[in-house]
């Protein structure tokens, strides 16, 4: 897993404004529920976000990075994996994920996203984003392979070598089928996520012809984006402004 229970995320630079949140239960198109959370910007948003956690599904840091996130004008969605194996009971730290990670399947992933995104347009169609974290930073990039309405995709130290059932393949073999603008950001002593990967994902995203920013920072580790990993708070600090600018500048009318 990323991170600990009581991890946190940095914050984000300059001005914040007001925010609500709220918890939800939403529902595919074929009937299944499973547990959301929903960060909403005190003032007109300008950009709707789904945010993809980590291996144990929606947890403490995803649903503060909503509300940073809302802070700043984007109206977020963080969305739980498990509903369909675990229910939407609140869960703490004896829960065994693994068992139910095992078994998920990328076209249940992707009707869950779909939920989530026909929740976020149902009062404003805004340029979306995806952003995820480990797993959920391989869903995002292969969720820019589908045909949805998405104005790019942003990973954390997102895996090359994890296989959903269902997809079409690992996420360095179908790189070249995303359709929209790509941010990786990566730590170069992640020890679970080579650099020679990093690199492949860059080439196989140029050979397709497909806008993007994939950054390392040497010497940072995985899950480095934590208001605990204070020895990274810079590259944590670069990150936000990343982030927030690849969301200003796919935002823009043509």
């Amino acid at each position: 897993m990323c991170y600990d229970t009581d991890a946190r995320p940095p914050d984000a630079p300059g001005p914040a404004g007001s925010a609500t949140a709220e918890d939800l239960e939403l529902t595919t198109a074929d009937g299944t529920r499973f547990a959301a959370y929903a960060a909403h910007p005190g003032a007109p948003a300008h950009a709707q976000l789904l945010i993809y956690p980590d291996v144990r599904g929606l947890h403490g840091f995803y649903k503060h990075l909503a509300m940073r996130f809302a802070e700043k004008g984007v109206e977020t969605v963080v969305i739980d994996y498990f509903g369909r194996t675990a229910g939407l009971s609140p869960r703490d730290d004896s829960f065994e994920f693994m068992p139910h990670v095992s078994q998920l399947t990328f076209p249940n992933i992707i009707s869950d996203a779909r939920a989530a995104l026909d929740y976020l347009h149902q009062n404003a169609s805004l340029p979306t984003f995806t952003l995820g974290f480990c797993m959920g930073g391989t869903l995002s990039i292969l969720t820019g392979t589908q045909d949805l309405p998405l104005s790019g995709v942003i990973a954390f130290y997102s895996g090359m070598s994890r296989r959903f059932e269902g997809s079409e393949g690992l996420l360095l073999e179908v790189a070249h089928k995303v359709r929209v603008p790509v941010l990786g950001l990566y730590g170069g002593a992640d020890q679970g996520i080579p650099e020679s990967d990093v690199h492949k994902l860059d080439e196989e995203l140029d050979k397709a012809g497909v806008e993007h920013d994939i950054v390392i920072y040497p010497g940072a580790p995985h899950s480095f984006f934590d208001r605990k990993a204070v020895d990274f708070a810079q590259e944590s600090a670069d990150s936000w402004q990343r982030v927030l600018a690849f969301i200003e500048s796919h935002s823009k009318q043509p």
